[in-house]
């Protein structure tokens, strides 16, 4: 995971300094925005928007319907910005191209993904291999993870969330998630489930643990310290996607780079999320 957040970081520089060389001249302002897209950049789309809309009097509008969608509107001309929990597939940029569209991915944040449980569960850790098993059905009891005696409620996303694919490419390399598994639509609604089921456990990103207990990770604790310095094992980058790199001055531009300014950086923080670049 280190080398992913080393990665993007590298990646990060190289599209900025490619964007100031190769950005066209400012757009026309009061056009507004549209942003649709991943559930879980969804906090720090909101905040980035009522601070831009108080700040250049532009209207902008969010929606939450999945990374898998925010990518279907950018390929489709319905929205300006495609939020997305993970990077977009060799599909989809193939769609993009059929249709005139060059995807540019900005990494506006990175996000831990949190194991959580009720806070009345006494179950203290948990690692790696043992959330798989949790969710193919090979551990099916809390007593089996040193808990209560009582069957554990297992909360997953949908197949069209940012989220899931990240869990699982990092936790169940690709195994299947068992078919009796209660499959909820965002990253709150597994929040609101394990809050009101003492037995369940789900993934939420870090933004959204308030009223959950995370359990540590192969003995790392998800934090924003943690996320960043890459020790924590289920972490993954935020993209906003535009349509080619924006023109400078543009509103795209000024809203997709907000999170390079010290404003953009503590409404990341707010939201529970880590930012890229400290200042």
């Amino acid at each position: 995971m280190k080398n992913l957040l080393q990665f993007t970081r590298s990646l990060l520089g190289k599209a900025a300094l490619l964007a100031a060389v190769t950005a066209l001249p400012a757009m026309a302002e009061g056009k507004g925005l549209v942003l649709d897209g991943s559930t879980t950049v969804g906090p720090i789309a909101k905040s980035f928007a009522q601070y831009f809309m108080k700040k250049y009097s532009c209207d902008v509008s969010v929606s939450e319907s999945g990374s898998g969608n925010g990518a279907k509107g950018l390929i489709n001309s319905t929205c300006d910005i495609g939020d997305m929990s993970r990077p977009m597939k060799d599909n989809e940029f193939a769609a993009a191209a059929a249709k005139g569209v060059q995807p540019v991915a900005h990494v506006i944040a990175y996000d831990g993904i949190a194991i959580a449980v009720n806070e009345a569960n006494p179950v203290k850790a948990i690692t790696m291999e043992q959330i798989q098993k949790v969710y193919i059905g090979e551990i099916t009891n809390w007593k089996q993870l040193g808990g209560a005696d009582a069957e554990i409620v297992v909360v997953s996303r949908d197949t069209s969330s940012g989220t899931f694919e990240t869990f699982e490419g990092l936790v169940m390399k690709k195994q299947p998630v068992k078919g009796t598994a209660e499959v909820v639509g965002s990253n709150q609604a597994v929040a609101n489930r394990v809050k009101s089921t003492p037995n369940a456990i789900g993934y939420v990103g870090i933004g959204y643990l308030a009223g959950l207990k995370a359990l540590p990770v192969n003995g790392i604790v998800p934090t924003v310290k943690t996320v960043q310095s890459g020790e924590y094992p289920i972490a993954r980058p935020l993209f906003m996607y535009t349509n080619g790199y924006p023109a400078m001055g543009s509103e795209i531009f000024r809203f997709v780079t907000l999170y390079l300014t010290e404003d953009g950086q503590r409404m990341v923080e707010e939201a529970g999320f880590v930012p890229v670049t400290n200042y």
